[in-house]
């Protein structure tokens, strides 16, 4: 049976098991838009094509599952970019479908063209950075190969986004659909096989002895701690982090994107690792352990309090990462493990059973953590003094929700990194991939059409008039999204490294605000001014979180800033 090219992506993309689709239709795209007008995909339209790529993202990091956006050629496709760097350093499995001008105008100047023809924009050199795999598809008959190797990569455990282009003309040739038989569109691909990347080995040690090594300096250590990472929840291996802490009474630090990792309400959770959190975690890795396990954790600037040699120095290290290139990344390990995490803890913990590794003995966490807090007050030290005192007291409510389900998307990180208190109910998705501004919106948009909850878009003011009118497609599909807008009516980040860094010669950091309460009126949501503590009590007794659109509008003071230095 021979069935358009339109078609045959479609019923591709339901094969993946996509069955929604964000973007917004030009004409070379529109065959493929025509052909899911009888597909069981649902179609999403946003406002601009990079709050299409944001949906995309928060889909398929709520949901795990394979996401999709769609728009047209030229503009269609720029404006994905940095949606899609995003995906990229998420390492999130997302098919990019644009069109493109037909094959036969290709370099003559065409509207729109994105070719590198000529003087055209070069679509493929201009995502050949931010993409596992992009291909302009100009013939048919290498078209099963190009979907195999999609396929590949967006069902991988290594896994990020994918960017087919479809010239116009080629959209509307005939092929044969069961050429759609011999491409792999099911289960996900074999893990990569535990494996050791130390690179003095001889000969590489079976994944077992490696388990049996980290057993040993296990027994060996006295205070053990956990870090664990993104990497813990890409493998689905939190119940497993918490049974290994509460086994042996191991404390857990986690990175930001980690958050989420272990229960924090658990008594062995010493919250956020990282330059920008409380600083309970770093005092225990420096001044008190011995063994630090690092989980799926990279690293990077934020958790490594940018490179800090103090944080694991004359420490024993073990990692485990199933991206070998995260391995002796930025510190050198004594034991490091190519595997998936939750293989790996749940063979450790049979043998840790087997072996009847004894409890550690350790000091009270919460005392610990009060006593900290203690001293940093005293010290003028506290991330967060007097001034926030109305958003301590809003985080304090929002953990009080933790009796439902409750999902939250966060462009402004600091706050929640430090007083929310992420539980099994409790999913939280911080925008740390390339951290751009005007991400927590539609991700929690995108997010609502994989499965609904108690939905949350954690913003700063500048951040929100980047991507504001995205509402609108909440209003248009009906879906339920609290948005809580942090105004100070500055880039606080920015007016804070002008004031430590700069001699407070403030330029383009501060700026004049609407009415917030106007602009929710025009979009016929709710609207709620939080400007003292008084108005938390009607706020989470009187707001229906679960089935509406509000925004709530939280006032901050412009020259108050968390208590961190990021040295820029």
């Amino acid at each position: 049976m021979k069935v358009r090219v339109s078609e045959l992506i479609v019923k591709y993309m339901e094969r993946l098991g996509i069955d929604t689709i964000f973007g917004m239709p030009g004409a070379h795209i529109l065959p493929v838009y025509d052909s899911l007008y009888d597909s069981s995909i649902q179609s999403v339209l946003a406002k601009h094509e990079l709050g299409a790529a944001f949906m995309a993202c928060g889909y398929a990091r709520a949901s795990g599952k394979i996401s999709a956006c769609i728009t047209t050629a030229g503009p269609g496709a720029t404006n994905l970019v940095t949606g899609i760097a995003n995906a990229y350093a998420d390492k999130q499995p997302v098919l990019v479908i644009t069109g493109e001008t037909p094959t036969y105008i290709f370099g003559k100047g065409g509207l729109q063209e994105s070719s590198g023809e000529g003087d055209s924009v070069n679509q493929c050199a201009l995502f050949s950075s931010i993409t596992r795999y992009n291909r302009i598809i100009e013939r048919t008959d290498y078209l099963a190969n190009v979907l195999n190797r999609t396929s590949k990569i967006l069902l991988s455990d290594n896994s990020g986004p994918v960017l087919l282009s479809l010239p116009f003309n080629v959209q509307k040739e005939m092929v044969e659909l069961d050429i759609l038989d011999n491409i792999v569109t099911g289960n996900k691909l074999p893990s990569t096989h535990s494996k050791s990347s130390r690179a003095d080995a001889q000969a590489k040690p079976q994944p077992n002895q490696l388990v049996g090594q980290f057993v040993d300096l296990l027994a060996n250590s006295q205070k053990p701690v956990i870090v664990s990472g993104y990497g813990c929840i890409r493998s689905g291996a939190q119940s497993l982090v918490s049974q290994l802490s509460q086994l042996l009474n191991i404390p857990v630090a986690s990175s930001l994107k980690g958050k989420g990792s272990i229960n924090e309400c658990s008594a062995l959770s010493l919250g956020s690792l990282g330059v920008t959190s409380s600083g309970y975690a770093y005092d225990y890795i420096v001044n008190r352990s011995d063994l630090v396990i690092v989980l799926g954790a990279s690293f990077n600037e934020r958790t490594s309090y940018l490179w800090n040699d103090k944080l694991l120095g004359n420490k024993t290290v073990i990692q485990v990462d199933i991206n070998d290139e995260q391995l002796n990344k930025v510190y050198q390990a004594d034991l490091t493990l190519h595997a998936d995490i939750k293989n790996t803890l749940s063979s450790l913990i049979q043998l840790v059973k087997q072996r009847s590794l004894k409890s550690k003995q350790l000091e009270n966490i919460q005392d610990f953590k009060n006593n900290y807090e203690d001293r940093a007050r005293k010290n003028g030290n506290s991330i967060f003094q007097a001034e926030f005192s109305l958003v301590k007291a809003f985080f304090k409510k929002m953990n009080a929700l933790s009796d439902r389900d409750i999902s939250i998307f966060d462009d402004n990180i600091i706050f929640a990194q430090n007083l929310l208190r992420v539980s099994s109910t409790v999913k939280f998705y911080p925008n740390a991939g390339i951290s751009s501004l005007g991400h927590a919106i539609p991700a929690a948009i995108g997010a609502q059409f994989a499965e609904r909850t108690t939905m949350f878009a954690i913003i700063g003011d500048g951040g929100f008039q980047m991507c504001c009118m995205e509402i609108m497609t909440a209003v248009n599909y009906q879906i339920p999204l609290s948005i809580v807008l942090f105004n100070n009516s500055s880039m606080g980040l920015i007016r804070k490294n002008q004031i430590q860094s700069y001699n407070s010669r403030f330029i383009d950091c501060d700026f004049i605000n609407p009415d917030y309460s106007k602009l929710a009126e025009s979009f016929g949501i709710n609207y709620i001014a939080i400007k003292s503590e008084q108005d938390l009590e009607p706020l989470f007794n009187k707001t229906d979180f679960a089935q509406t659109i509000n925004l709530i509008e939280i006032f901050i003071d412009k020259n108050a800033f968390p208590n961190y230095s990021s040295r820029r």
